[in-house]
């Protein structure tokens, strides 16, 4: 998921620069957090750490984006849009990295709200009676294409941090009559999953989006049975990126916290304890960034 562009205009006071200054200053908290329990906010994140603005960031934008892609809500700020083409206007994002047969499994409406920059799917090797988990599931695409895969006997799990995009997931597997499928509320970086229980991790460009990369490998690894696999879409940043290249990025791929370069993340899946790890790029998302199908293995011992 990165696609979620930062160059908007804010379409409600929620969102103005004036609002998103004072939203949560610890004099303004209490009043903040009360807002974010029945609606959208600004963000409830003085204090924390960074971390944890990061996620907050991340979780209301991607909240405003499940409610834009449903309907058109009167309370939501506005802040964030969906943006799946690059600079030169080419399609780089989402639906159109799926063709029918990828596609398979997923409702037209999963597909459509996909906010990925690749098909994990597509070379998982996915087989039946495994048990499959998407990290950032979204709209669910991803976890109801596994979940055909799969079947009968396997299942897909779907975790995501985000209310919003749990109910528009949960809506579009009842559409798809999809029932080896599962929701789970949680954050990847500590995943609500026992140890050594999923055959195969996937994703599609969320773990750019992580203020804590190495951790959610860490934890990747760890539900992993021995043997199990990671296949996931994520966006490399190119070497010696300065900061200036690096809130480009974020504006136009939504990379918050900025992506891992392509020895960062290996590096990050070696110390996690992965092997045969390749990290092929696929296509282009910016100038100095591009997607990426990351796939490694864990030891069988």
């Amino acid at each position: 998921m990165a696609e979620l562009t930062t160059e908007t205009t804010p379409t409600s006071s929620c969102c103005s620069a004036e609002a998103q200054q004072t939203c949560c200053e610890p004099s303004e908290k209490a009043a903040c957090c009360e807002q974010s329990a029945v609606g959208p906010t600004c963000g409830c994140s003085a204090g924390k750490t960074p971390e944890a603005d990061i996620r907050e960031t991340v979780r209301a934008r991607y909240a405003d984006a499940a409610r834009a892609l449903t309907a058109d809500d009167p309370a939501s700020c506005g802040c964030s849009t969906l943006n799946h083409r690059n600079r030169r206007g080419s399609e780089v994002f989402g639906r159109v990295l799926y063709d029918d047969e990828q596609a398979e499994g997923a409702t037209a409406e999963s597909i459509q709200a996909s906010l990925g920059c690749g098909v994990p799917t597509a070379v998982a090797d996915l087989r039946p009676g495994e048990t499959v988990l998407d990290l950032g599931s979204g709209a669910g695409a991803d976890v109801l294409i596994s979940a055909r895969r799969v079947a009968p006997s396997g299942r897909a799990i779907g975790l995501d941090m985000t209310d919003e995009m749990l109910e528009l997931a949960r809506a579009n597997a009842q559409a798809a009559g999809v029932k080896n499928v599962e929701f789970v509320k949680g954050y990847m970086e500590d995943m609500p999953l026992a140890d050594t229980s999923v055959d195969v991790v996937i994703s599609n460009c969320v773990i750019n989006l992580s203020g804590d990369k190495p951790k959610v490998i860490a934890e990747a690894a760890r539900v992993l049975r021995p043997g199990g696999r990671v296949a996931v879409s994520d966006v490399i940043a190119e070497p010696e990126t300065d900061e200036q290249t690096r809130a480009d990025m974020a504006a136009w791929t939504g990379c918050i916290a900025g992506a891992l370069t392509e020895v960062e993340f290996r590096d990050s899946l070696t110390h996690a304890g992965f092997e045969n790890i390749e990290i092929n790029r696929t296509h282009q998302v910016h100038e100095h960034a591009a997607a990426a199908i990351i796939r490694a293995r864990k030891p069988l011992n």
